[in-house]
């Protein structure tokens, strides 16, 4: 497939992944580790040797925290966590009326079938909960923070040690809530001080296309 697309473009394709042009858009061909949250999450990094590592990113039936798919798992069971013992939660009748449901019982049902429902889907409803001031929510979204650091401190302890380290943020969870920004910088920093953040979150389409600059840059040298 590379080499059709090549022949048809009249230069040279690269296939890289999204890790890759990711961590190009962070990074600039640099060390450094990244934290992508979407409908799912990973870490991976690579330091100056060029070694890399990755955490997570292994399924959503069995990992990817901090992910849009994990929050909204995770906040239905905290709405009805919160039911259970008579703590107030608007977000849980948000999510009845999101999936047109009628009860709890239908709620449960709905999130235990089999295939799984879009809990992704719910991402929104939990953020603008959390924005809200909805604590139940608002838990989640801290959680999830938490996560990703947890993902993104497994990768630098493998690659860097306690060194000096470059990190960054991606992915939609990222990028809509300031929360999730805050808990993850002050997570990752409270272990690795010498960690620099980066506040913007860094677009995977942005690598993608620094890495065909350098590979047209290295056409025309040749």
């Amino acid at each position: 497939m590379a080499r059709m697309m090549a022949e048809i473009m009249h230069g040279q394709v690269q296939v890289v992944s999204d890790l890759e042009t990711t961590l190009e858009a962070a990074f600039d061909g640099g060390p450094g580790v990244i934290t992508i949250a979407g409908t799912g999450s990973i870490a991976y990094g690579r330091n100056g040797n060029g070694r890399t590592a990755r955490a997570g990113g292994w399924g959503l039936a069995i990992s990817d925290e901090g992910s849009g798919e994990w929050v909204g798992r995770r906040a239905v069971g905290a709405a009805l966590g919160a039911n259970d013992v008579g703590e107030e939660t608007p977000m849980l009748a948000e999510i009845l009326q999101l999936w047109k449901l009628a009860s709890l019982d239908e709620l449960v049902r709905k999130s235990n079938a089999s295939p799984t429902p879009d809990f992704a889907s719910l991402f929104p409803l939990v953020l603008r909960a959390a924005d809200g001031g909805d604590a139940v929510a608002r838990n989640v979204m801290r959680q999830a923070g938490e996560e990703l650091a947890g993902l993104a401190r497994g990768v630098i302890r493998r690659l860097f040690g306690a060194g000096s380290v470059p990190v960054a943020m991606a992915g939609g969870v990222f990028r809509q809530s300031e929360q999730v920004r805050q808990v993850f910088y002050n997570a990752v920093v409270a272990e690795f001080p010498q960690a620099s953040v980066r506040a913007k979150v860094v677009e995977a389409v942005d690598g993608a296309l620094a890495l065909a600059r350098k590979a047209a840059g290295r056409g025309l040298r040749s």
